[in-house]
Formats: C-alpha cells, structure tokens, sequence
C-alpha cells in the first residue's frame, strides 16, 4: 500500500505531502482543483515517461515521492528479477531536473525506466471509465480466471516448462543454423586438413630433410671433396697425418729431456689421434655418399609439398601446420558431430513440450471449472449496480500454441440486456457498462488474491441514487482486504470512506496553487453537503450528509 506521497514543483503544486491509511480512501474537490495533478504524479511514480512541461517553476527542480508499505506482497522474486534492492519500505521518487531530464530511483538506488514500468504493477492500479483496455485484454480476463481457479502454482511450474522449451527451441534453431553455416566449409575444411594429414607432419624434420637433399643433390661434388680431403691427410709421404707421424717420432726422442718437448709431443700425439679420427669418418662418409636419383626425387617431393602448404597457410614452420591441422580436426569434428547434437535436443524439446502441454491441460481444466462460479459472481454482483440482464459468456478453447499463460484462447462474450445477442466485450459494452463490469472483476478479484492499491478515478461517473449506494458499498467491502483510493463526484460514495482528502485551489499573490487537506468529521459533513447541495449550505443539506455519514 502507498503510505505517504510528496510533491514538489509540480503543475500547480508547489509542495505538498500526505499521509495515506489504509481502506477506503475518498478523493474530492471541484472540477480543476486539481484530482487530475495527483494522478499524473502517480504516474510518473509509475514509470510515464517525465514532460518539462508539467513542471511548475522550470528553473528549478521536479520531485514526486511515493512510499509503499510492501511486506505482505511477497514481491522479492518481482524485485531480484528486475535487478533492485528489496526493502519492505520501498521508496519510489522521480526527479525531472531543469532542462527535462528525468532520473527515476527505487530505495535511492538509480533505476530504468524500465525497470520501474516493470514494478509498478504490482503496486499500483489506476482507473478510470475511460482507460477499459485492461478490462478487454484477454491475458486480464485470463488471470481473473485463473486466480478463481487458484492456479497459481500450476501457472508457475508451466511458466517455467515453457522458458526451458524456448530456450530448448532456441538452441536447436541456433545449432541447425550453424550446422548450415559450417556444412558449406566443412568440405573445405575436410580438403585443408586431408591435405595437411597425408604429409604426415609428426614425422617430418624440416632441417634433417634439408640436409638430405642437399647431400644427395650435391652427392658427386662431395664425394670428390672428401676423396680429396681423404687424401690430403693420409697419403703415403705427402698425407699430413703421415708428417705429423713423422714429427711425433722426432719428438719422441728428445721428450724426455725437458718438460717442454714432452708437451710438444703429447699435444701433438692428440692432433694425430683426432686427424685419424677424421680420416676415419671422412673416410666413412666418402663410403655413405652415392648418387641417389630416385631418393634425391622422394626428398625433393616432400620438401616441396612442405614449401606449399607452408605457403598456403602462410607459416613458416612445420609445428604452425600441425597446430593448423588440429584446429581443422576440431572444426570438422564439430561439424561432423552437430547432427548428434541436434538429434539430442530434438528429443529434449519433444519431452519438453509434452510436459508443457499436460501442464497446460491442466491449467485448461482448473479453468474451465472456475468459469461458472465467475460468471454468476459477476452477474449477481452488476445486479445492483443497473444491469439486471447483464449475462456473461466465455468461450475457452485450447490451442497448440503456446503462450505465457498457457495454450488456451479465450473469448469474453457480453450481453446488457435480454433478447441481444452476446458480443465481444469491447464491441457491445458502453463505457458506464465497462466501468461497472471492472469494479465488479475487481471486487471478484479481491475475494481470491492480493490485490495492489487501487486507484478509481471517477468509476463512478453517470451513476446516482441507489446504484451509486451499491457502487460505495462494493468499493467498501473492497477496502476490508486492500486499500482503495476513489476520485469521486458522488456523496454516496464520499461518505463510506475511512478517509477522506480535499483537493483545492488557491490564489496566492496572483499565483494559483493546489492544495491537499485531509478532512476531520465536522469537514467532512461540510464537504459532503456542498457535494449534495452546492456551496450556499442548507440544514437539509447538512442533516443528509450526516445521515450519509452515519
């Protein structure tokens, strides 16, 4: 319930607060006081979007401040769903700043608009005769049904059934879509990654390979060589080793007159020993080489294959290809094992819908045996009210499609009077008819859930006498489990409320003001009175507003 509301700078208001009860809160004051100025500063509470033209001083800035009492309204999933900190006394304020920005904050936290056009629903219900799109909304109708049927839990299991079978749905629309995306590369990528797999890259040392072919295409040229060098050292009189052996026996027979010589030849003994070391394996080497055709083809086949998918792939290296043939494994894995993927969700979203379904069928049958109940409630409810004859029809079929109550379609058929055939609700009903099937929906609805502050503006209007007795006593019996504020032009209706709040203007040093007075009892017989008779009071005037009252 919406406990204290304050204004500043606002329209005609220069800065007023009042304190708000709960029950049966009535509204008065002469057309143009101002009614108008709190519903609008409600609104913006409620997520309208800020106009600098409803500012009164431009120059300065605009604050309209509700404070709800909200710890019976179970609304902590409300708030942690739309990201906002949940405090049992929820502040709501709107600031429109000079220039006409505007800042919206919930427990002093700054929000979206969105965000608070997403809570305020739970907090606040304005209407008025003229605003019946909710009344004609198939979803409103759904959910009186449905509270009638006490569905609420089953609405949440389905809710939930039907979230995991969009999501479900969505999955399997997105893989499907990139399966037709990756099947027009997957012959591509399955050509790259054959190629890279026949050259067999794990096996391949680039230098070594090389090497070889540079062995083999030198082959004759390094045989010369070596025979050369083979030569050099070891031939016969000429060879350096021969010399260098020669030397070492010179060397010999003077080593051991001095620590020197025997350095000369010991060092010299290890040169002979590695030269004939290197004559061995150039030797050995000379022996290995041989002009190789068909292997110096193998070689150069392979290094050339190498080069161009280095090229192609526009790396350096062998370990980039192998890293590039692992990344074209995956993708063609991946692409090969969507139709597994696939054919798993589909089952999962089969499973899926025929949960959603049976839940669905069930929220249909609930429903379908609470329609009796809501039609009588609301046709002997529009009894007093002046529609006698006022029949109701509601044609419920289910569907195959699913929607966020459920499958079924409904139709709301009406009828005011006796021998007219029934129509669409917002084809046949006038607006006072529209007005009183509301308040009568409402007062249905009050019986089975929690309803948020109700705000009728004017619900009342081109109703009098005994209707308008019954109309206050229906908004009364209301208020007993919901606080109600009425707008409201008739006394009837003034007169049953635990509260009553005059709006009036002032002219102050030329400037027109709105005011807002919470009204005793002596004020309250005043008011009323001048409600039944106008402003000269007359004795009958004031004894009827007593009785009223009384």
């Amino acid at each position: 319930m919406i406990t204290t509301l304050a204004i500043k700078n606002y329209a005609l208001i220069e800065d007023i607060r009042v304190d708000f009860n709960e029950g049966l809160t009535i509204i008065t004051g002469e057309t143009g006081a101002g009614k108008s100025i709190l519903l609008g500063a409600l609104a913006l509470l409620l997520g309208k979007r800020a106009d600098l033209g409803s500012v009164k001083d431009a120059s300065k800035k605009c604050i309209v401040e509700g404070h709800f009492s909200i710890g019976n309204y179970g609304l902590e999933n409300v708030f942690e769903e739309n990201d906002l900190d949940y405090e049992q006394q929820t502040i709501i304020r709107r600031e429109i700043l000079p220039g006409g920005k505007s800042r919206a904050f919930v427990n002093d936290t700054p929000v979206a608009l969105t965000q608070l056009q997403a809570l305020s629903p739970y907090l606040i219900d304005v209407h008025s005769q003229h605003e019946t799109l909710e009344v004609v909304s198939e979803n409103f109708q759904m959910e009186v049904i449905d509270a009638l049927a006490g569905n609420g839990s089953l609405l949440k299991s389905y809710k939930e059934q039907f979230e995991d079978f969009k999501k479900t749905s969505e999955a399997l629309s997105a893989l499907k879509l990139q399966k037709e995306n990756a099947s027009k590369e997957l012959d591509y990528n399955t050509f790259l990654y054959n190629e890279l797999q026949l050259a067999v890259l794990k096996k391949i040392n680039q230098q070594e390979l090389e090497e070889s072919y540079e062995t083999l295409n030198n082959a004759e040229a390094i045989q010369e060589a070596l025979a050369n060098v083979n030569q050099l050292l070891d031939a016969e009189q000429i060879g350096t080793l021969q010399s260098a052996k020669e030397a070492r026996i010179v060397l010999g027979r003077i080593k051991e007159f001095s620590k020197t010589f025997e350095d000369f030849w010991q060092r010299l003994n290890s040169a002979i020993i590695e030269l004939e070391d290197i004559s061995a394996e150039v030797n050995n080497s000379a022996e290995k080489i041989e002009a190789d055709p068909e292997m110096l083809f193998q070689v150069n086949e392979k290094l050339q294959t190498l080069y161009k998918l280095q090229q192609k792939h526009s790396v350096s290296s062998v370990s980039e290809l192998i890293e590039i043939e692992q990344q074209l494994e995956e993708k063609v894995n991946t692409t090969l094992g969507l139709d597994d993927k696939i054919e798993s969700l589909e089952k999962q979203k089969v499973e899926l819908k025929k949960t959603a379904l049976n839940t669905a069928d069930l929220l249909h049958k609930k429903r379908e045996e609470a329609i009796p109940t809501l039609k009588k409630k609301l046709e002997e409810t529009l009894v007093p009210l002046g529609l006698p004859n006022a029949r109701f029809q509601f044609e419920l079929s289910p569907s195959q499609e699913f929607k966020s109550n459920g499958t079924d379609v409904l139709q709301l058929l009406f009828t005011a009077n006796k021998g007219l055939a029934f129509g669409p609700l917002k084809k046949v009903a006038s607006g006072g008819e529209m007005s009183r099937i509301m308040l009568s929906i409402k007062s249905v609805l009050a019986e089975y859930k929690k309803l948020p502050t109700i705000v009728f503006d004017e619900i009342d209007t081109g109703v009098s006498g005994e209707i308008a007795n019954k109309m206050a006593d229906i908004l009364q019996k209301m208020s007993l489990k919901m606080q109600l504020l009425s707008i409201t032009h008739l006394p009837q209706i003034a007169a049953k409320g635990d509260h009553h709040i005059k709006v009036y203007k002032e002219d102050n040093n030329e400037v027109t003001a709105t005011h807002l007075k919470i009204l005793n009892e002596d004020e309250r017989i005043v008011e009323i009175a001048q409600m039944l008779g106008g402003k000269n009071l007359s004795e009958a005037a004031i004894a009827n507003a007593k009785e009223l009252l009384n």
